[in-house]
């Protein structure tokens, strides 16, 4: 879909109604995501098409950065152009930033954690629920043939094997390449010669050089001053959002091991206290990072404001990239996609998400056990998702009012 005419001020406030819908209603990380994206502004609305969506996912697992902002992003783009992604974009990643960052500010706010977690208690099965909705609702479109089911089984086995956080992109490469290798004909060379012509150098050039300007800064400003730290911030959450692949999966324990065990900005209690958090609210994980630049921030001193400050670019630098990225594909994705080998492999990619879909939902599971009060909620959730027209907002809100009244 290519839109040739602007949106009506009445669909513009339905889309971003439902942009507002997802970012609350968004738990269970990047694959279950795909499922609410399906339901908001595919099913219900028809801003964009099925196919469209799965390409769109498929493209944003293969570019590095968060996968669930880059599709949401993408399909903005695609309804509105530059501003309405750009707006959609802020409404995505503000309000789980701006909670993540106010734990950072205000710390103790996690000694009241228990009572936070009781009135959350229930989000859990209702996460596993919508985990389980997008596994079968993709895998139904999906998996369709042999090679589809192999790679999704392959994706899920590989994930428990290795457990090796390079798995969600090595998998995602191997999935491409194998249905691009198998169901690909012959390639259409002036096609690739055409569009490559087309691609700005100058882009890619500002795109790393941003990067290599910030690392060279902070390298060399005097560590005792007080710019010191917020350049070295915004250069590593730059560069993990340049080679950050598979999601949040990836981001954490990459940003475990650059800012506790090797920079020590933070310390191992602080950073799984801040995580504990992130998992029990909607929204992407990559807001994570602005707890990570707050929390740094006033480790080292600096005040309300450094704080504030720490936050912003701890959630900017992480998504630059990766926004940077989708936004200067996506205008050129219909041609892309036309070249055989890349439109091929975007089965095998979509097998493998299935694939992590699957995974993320067996690892969720395991820790709740045998609690058949919550796998009872799950079951409920994922009935009513498949089965009625009642809408995730109604069953987090439920979930919600339970654990606050029970």
């Amino acid at each position: 879909m290519t839109q040739t005419k602007p949106l009506s001020a009445k669909k513009q406030l339905l889309f971003i109604r439902n942009v507002i819908f997802f970012t609350f209603t968004s738990f269970g990380g990047a694959q279950a995501h795909l499922a609410l994206l399906l339901k908001y502004f595919v099913q219900s609305t028809k801003f964009i098409s099925e196919e469209e969506l799965l390409e769109l996912n498929a493209l944003a697992q293969v570019l590095p950065g968060p996968a669930s902002t880059q599709t949401l992003v993408g399909i903005a783009w695609k309804v509105g152009k530059l501003k309405l992604a750009i707006l959609t974009f802020l409404i995505w990643i503000f309000p789980t930033a701006a909670i993540m960052t106010f734990a950072a500010i205000s710390y103790a706010m996690l000694d009241q954690k228990q009572k936070f977690n009781d009135i959350l208690e229930y989000m859990q099965p209702i996460a596993l629920g919508i985990v389980a909705y997008g596994a079968y609702k993709l895998g139904t479109k999906v998996l369709k043939t042999q090679v589809s089911v192999f790679l999704a089984i392959g994706a899920v086995i590989a994930t428990f094997v290795l457990k090796n956080a390079y798995v969600f992109p090595l998998a995602i490469l191997v999935g491409g390449m194998i249905s691009s290798a198998i169901e690909t004909p012959n390639e259409e060379t002036e096609l690739r010669v055409k569009l490559f012509s087309n691609i700005n150098p100058r882009k890619l050039i500002y795109f790393l050089g941003a990067l290599l300007l910030f690392a060279l800064v902070g390298a060399i400003i005097n560590r005792t001053s007080p710019f010191s730290l917020p350049i070295r911030l915004l250069e590593n959450f730059y560069r993990n959002g340049i080679l950050v692949f598979g999601g949040g999966q990836v981001l954490v324990p990459l940003m475990y091991t650059e800012f506790v065990e090797m920079k020590h900005y933070l310390h191992a209690s602080g950073f799984l206290s801040g995580f504990a958090l992130q998992q029990a609210l909607p929204g992407p994980t990559f807001s994570f990072t602005s707890y990570l630049g707050a929390l740094s921030m006033k480790n080292f001193g600096y005040g309300f404001w450094g704080q504030i400050l720490g936050g912003l670019i701890g959630v900017i630098g992480i998504n630059l990239p990766g926004l940077i990225l989708v936004l200067f594909i996506v205008p050129f994705w219909d041609d892309l996609k036309k070249i055989s080998r890349i439109r091929h492999s975007l089965s095998g990619i979509n097998a493998v998400s299935v694939g992590f879909i699957i995974a993320a939902f067996i690892l969720l599971l395991i820790p709740m056990g045998f609690n058949w009060l919550f796998l009872l909620i799950m079951v409920v959730t994922f009935l009513l998702l498949n089965f009625s027209k009642v809408s995730p907002p109604v069953i987090v809100l439920g979930g919600i009012l339970i654990g606050y009244l029970f």
